[in-house]
């Protein structure tokens, strides 16, 4: 399979983005939403940031404060045993579980697709009870000349997904929750099929520890049902441990090309692709032996949280998939691959 990276990678990177305050680092700028609007390539970028601790024996992190309608700063000691740092994403202590970060929506546009302006300010911010943690992970679907964008909104009542919409990614219009807890990895299909509008998601199960792919349907995008488990884990396979959608699927003659994410058991995530029917997309067709896109460079493999390539969204342009894909939860990164290569990786 030839995999063109661009040499320019990673296009974007913390030290390219400013925070929202003055006391805040960017740790990481990641799994970006994209879409084309008119002659520009518009990147949804996940933000992650944190407050900046000038005590190394304190950690602190950020969490939106729905009352004060502002971000308040919490402070956690690493010389408190009850206090558990094991996971850099995650603060456990006995009160409850924080990130150790918390992230906002911000744009990117650019005119090649490679080199983009940041907006300073944040496109889509925590604002509600249910993103007091942070709001990650957006993917947008263009329909009927409307951008959709579903994106993970983190708080102490879990992670849900919610919905937000606009026309000209200068002003968005919420609509709240639309998969409940614990739900992510949405990605809604660009078109109605029979009528229906369908989306991806992936429920957790912790109980049996099943993180695989299911797809609903729905009349007005806000209320779905009709669920359906659509592939599971392949054991001894990359997606062994757990699977999620990536990018919004993208039709094409053979049907509906989905490119997804996977991890093995040593939390490895690569992407492949999985191929479903035209008409029926609850019925797979084909699927990815192995990985499209796997870490394989050094800021592929080195990073915040590492060994991790994680798109939400691609291009599909001119034969090619022009995939957008984090790296390492730090950096964003771009990269091509053939349409032909992507089908020749399909097995029955």
């Amino acid at each position: 399979m030839s995999l063109f990276r661009s040499p320019k990678n990673p296009i974007i990177e913390p030290k390219n983005v400013k925070p929202s305050r003055d006391d805040f680092e960017v740790v990481g700028v990641f799994n970006a939403g994209v879409a084309r609007f008119g002659d520009e390539v518009i990147l949804l970028l996940r933000v992650a940031e944190r407050p900046i601790s000038k005590c190394p024996e304190v950690v602190l992190t950020a969490v939106y404060d729905v009352a004060a309608d502002d971000i308040a700063v919490k402070e956690f000691s690493k010389t408190d045993p009850t206090n558990d740092f094991s996971d850099p994403r995650l603060i456990i202590t006995p009160s409850g579980t924080y990130l150790t970060s918390i992230s906002h929506l911000k744009l990117a546009r650019s005119k090649d697709g490679i080199n983009f302006e940041i907006e300073e300010t944040p496109a889509i911010a925590p604002a509600n009870d249910f993103e007091t943690f942070g709001i990650e992970d957006p993917r947008i679907s263009f329909i009927d000349g409307t951008y959709y964008v579903n994106y993970v909104a983190v708080c102490p009542l879990g992670v849900t997904t919610c919905l937000a919409s606009t026309k000209d990614f200068r002003t968005f219009e919420r609509r709240g929750v639309i998969f409940c807890p614990e739900n992510k990895d949405v990605a809604i299909f660009p078109e109605r099929i029979e009528g229906k509008y369908y989306a991806l998601h992936r429920p957790t199960s912790p109980l049996f520890g099943r993180n695989e792919v299911w797809l609903a349907e729905s009349h007005d995008l806000v209320c779905w049902g009709n669920h359906r488990h659509l592939m599971g884990l392949r054991q001894d396979y990359w997606d062994e441990k757990k699977i999620g959608a990536s990018a919004v699927p993208f039709k094409i003659e053979q049907g509906w090309i989905e490119v997804y994410h996977g991890a093995d058991r040593d939390n490895r995530y690569c992407l492949g692709a999985v191929l479903l029917d035209s008409h029926e997309p609850w019925r797979v067709i084909a699927r990815s032996e192995k990985p499209i896109l796997e870490p394989q460079a050094d800021y592929e493999i080195e990073g915040f949280f590492g060994n991790v390539v994680f798109s939400c969204g691609l291009l599909y342009e001119d034969g090619k998939l022009k995939i957008y894909y984090g790296v390492a939860d730090t950096a964003i990164c771009y990269a091509e691959l053939s349409l032909e290569d992507v089908i020749e990786n399909l097995s029955l």
